[in-house]
């Protein structure tokens, strides 16, 4: 399988090679332009994000008018025609499903089913009742990365209860109860949440292609989602040898803030070009526009930052230190460090200058300034909008034909107000 996905990859510019440090890479075998779809997946499985009664459809994720499976009562769908193209699959889902107490029901949260799926899929590929592609086949999920040697007992245990459920559910004999506690480890670094266009949470999904691409704190190209299909497009040119990195975590946070969130959830340092600064002056700088307060120490023009304990707040300048108690009771600070946050925003600091969030964020501003009558400052902000998205979102999903659409709109409307009026 290894040979048929090197081969597929090849087919579109890219290959796959293994690092001492970071394990298997994507790398560019062309070059690729700003813009350009790198590669793409759908799901090996996906759930909706919310089975607590108010749950998506189970196969485009959407939400509204929905009717339960009426064997089950669990799954829910918008219609006949995802229920039909998905009743393949859910038949044997269904079966397990309705033989479960009422009581478990309620621990079936989206990992557990996404695992529950998982192993049913194997199940129907391995009878042949569902097709195996390159990029679809439950090879690729066992080639994945567990961390079991880094994870804590206390994790360990809880991946052994969740293994036990998925057990019960089953009820496989053959089930190995000590490879589904693995799993979900594996799960835990690779699975990704599955967003709208608007960055909005609407399930999650394995997508074990796209798990090959590694992270950088300043990536190369942008993960966005086109119904569950996942998206992956240059946000800047990416010369032939090159490798593909996006971004695993939210970048709007200090150097040892990410540092943090990359270590407890995906077990490693990153140590991209963002991150190898990390204490010297741009990195404090940056870290006090983002996380900072001001020294209290009328003397001094210097930053608080948390200290690598995160029971104190130490002045980067004068060495001052002010206990965490003390930091929390100071409300006003807050609006502060909004404010800084917002004009870091504008500077590009926080996010790259082609990051999804940015252009949202210039979408955002073009509506409200729409409803405000601020037609000039409108155009401005939805041509913003439309530079950045353009690269991250494509150019034919509905969302940016909406966008398309808004700013023509204002653009005309701005065109009228400055037409001098003609007397009779």
């Amino acid at each position: 399988m290894e040979e048929e996905l090197q081969s597929y990859l090849s087919e579109i510019g890219l290959s796959v090679s293994v690092s001492p440090e970071k394990g298997r890479c994507l790398f560019t075998a062309r070059k690729f332009s700003p813009g350009e779809i790198v590669i793409s997946q759908q799901p090996y499985v996906s759930v909706p994000k919310d089975l607590s009664g108010a749950s998506g459809c189970e196969v485009c994720f959407s939400s509204g008018k929905l009717k339960n499976c009426s064997a089950c009562h669990f799954v829910s769908y918008c219609g006949s025609t995802c229920q039909k193209s998905d009743w393949m699959f859910h038949r044997v889902e269904c079966q397990a499903l309705s033989k479960l107490e009422k009581e478990r029901l309620k621990y079936l949260t989206p990992s557990i089913r996404l695992m529950v799926k998982l192993y049913l899929r194997k199940k129907l590929q391995d009878e042949k009742v569902i097709p195996t592609t390159v990029t679809d086949n439950y090879n690729l999920v066992e080639a994945l990365v567990s961390h079991m040697s880094e994870i804590d007992e206390k994790q360990l245990v809880l991946y052994a209860q969740m293994a036990n459920l998925v057990g019960v559910i089953l009820k496989w004999p053959s089930l190995k109860l000590k490879e589904v506690a693995e799993n979900f480890s594996k799960l835990a670094c690779n699975v990704h949440s599955i967003c709208d266009s608007e960055l909005r949470p609407l399930g999650i999904g394995l997508y074990p292609v796209i798990s090959i691409i590694n992270h950088s704190c300043l990536p190369n190209a942008v993960l966005m989602f086109e119904g569950k299909q996942a998206v992956v497009r240059a946000v800047q040119p990416i010369p032939k040898g090159t490798e593909v990195l996006i971004s695993y975590i939210e970048t709007a946070g200090s150097t040892m803030t990410r540092q943090k969130a990359l270590k407890e959830q995906y077990f490693f340092s990153c140590s991209c070009p963002r991150c190898i600064i990390l204490g010297q002056c741009e990195d404090i700088r940056e870290s006090a526009i983002l996380e900072g307060y001001g020294c209290d120490n009328n003397a001094c023009m210097g930053f608080l930052l948390r200290d690598s304990d995160n029971k104190a707040f130490i002045c980067q300048q004068c060495g001052h230190v002010r206990k965490l108690e003390d930091i929390k009771k100071i409300a006003s600070e807050v609006k502060t460090l909004s404010e800084k946050a917002e004009i870091s925003l504008k500077s590009g600091k926080v996010y790259p200058s082609c990051h999804p969030m940015l252009g949202l964020q210039y979408y955002t501003c073009g509506k409200l300034e729409w409803l405000l009558g601020e037609t000039a400052n409108c155009v401005r902000s939805l041509t913003k909008a439309l530079d950045i998205l353009r690269l991250t979102h494509g150019t034919n999903t509905p969302f940016m034909k909406e966008l398309l659409y808004k700013l023509e709109e204002a653009r005309a409307e701005a065109s009228f107000k400055l037409k001098p009026l003609v007397e009779d």
